[in-house]
């Protein structure tokens, strides 16, 4: 396992989490307390031009398009049809905008989309998209669209008895098959957003209603839920996350990526205005993809 920042620039931001975790270590902080929570989306693989989990359902609702043509006059089964992923994003970014009008149509149809399926019947398809997809403009296969500097941070922090857990707006059962492969975090230590669930006749299977929206104020709540701790290191990039950032320990060290390198990845703001204010009149550690990463996605494997 990969232990060192090599995907890293020398600089602050290197040295502020070289150094925390050298404090951790000399203070001698069980390793009970070693926890660290990272939101995925935008923190640790990309999320634009829309998030990864929204490309899988929007394969989904192409197929319920097909099935019943009469949807695709309403959305956001008509984004399919128009291929507007900018309907989509713009959806999220009103989300942290403070308007969940498009938000609430949005949720309603991945709702539709997973409705009646079992458990691990949706979890094989979420795999054979993640193993066989595509990203529709960086071009990669999505196992590359993770970030190599977070994946050493995540090797970092193990090889210094830290446990990493995942809190996400995505959707928990879609992140379990990536997760344990890519991050190397099992499934137990995925906090995500929850479709409804029911069990009869020995099958699991999803109802046609969302269980809990884990974003802004609901990360913290299943944080303490899930871990019963607050986090020692917390990591996100986003408005969604500043309550769970400003949930950390006094002694945390928080981290916010900031996404302003087009070159290498995109260059946005949108929907994270609030965290990096927070974070300059804080002192957070705000990390920049432009001058902080040596390099953006991993280089691919055979």
């Amino acid at each position: 396992m990969q232990s060192e920042l090599t995907s890293w620039n020398h600089g602050s931001t290197r040295n502020a989490i070289v150094d925390f975790v050298t404090r951790v270590e000399a203070e001698g902080l069980p390793l009970a307390e070693r926890v660290a929570v990272f939101d995925n989306d935008g923190t640790l693989w990309t999320e634009k031009p829309m998030q990864i989990q929204l490309q899988f359902i929007f394969a989904l609702w192409a197929g319920m398009v097909t099935a019943d043509p009469s949807l695709a006059t309403q959305q956001p089964f008509k984004a399919v049809v128009d291929k507007d992923f900018g309907w989509l994003s713009a959806a999220v970014d009103k989300h942290y905008g403070g308007d969940d009008t498009d938000m609430k149509v949005l949720m309603a149809g991945v709702v539709r989309a997973s409705a009646g399926r079992e458990v691990e019947a949706y979890a094989a398809q979420a795999k054979a998209f993640l193993d066989g997809g595509t990203h529709p403009v960086l071009g990669l296969p999505y196992a590359q669209c993770v970030f190599a500097p977070m994946l050493d941070l995540l090797a970092y922090l193990a090889a210094h008895g830290f446990t990493s857990y995942i809190a996400s707006g995505g959707e928990r059962d879609f992140m379990r098959p990536a997760a344990g492969q890519w991050y190397g975090i099992p499934s137990e230590r995925i906090i995500g957003s929850s479709l409804g669930l029911k069990y009869a006749d020995g099958e699991l299977t999803y109802t046609s209603e969302m269980g809990f929206f884990d974003d802004g104020p609901e990360k913290p709540v299943r944080i303490w839920s899930r871990i019963g701790r607050k986090p020692l290191l917390v990591a996100g990039n986003s408005d969604g996350d500043l309550p769970m950032l400003e949930f950390a320990r006094d002694d945390a060290l928080r981290l916010l990526v900031h996404h302003d390198d087009a070159d290498r990845e995109f260059s946005y703001d949108t929907g994270s205005e609030q965290a990096l204010k927070a974070a300059a009149d804080k002192g957070w550690t705000v990390v920049s993809v432009r001058d902080d990463w040596a390099t953006v996605f991993p280089a691919a494997t055979s």
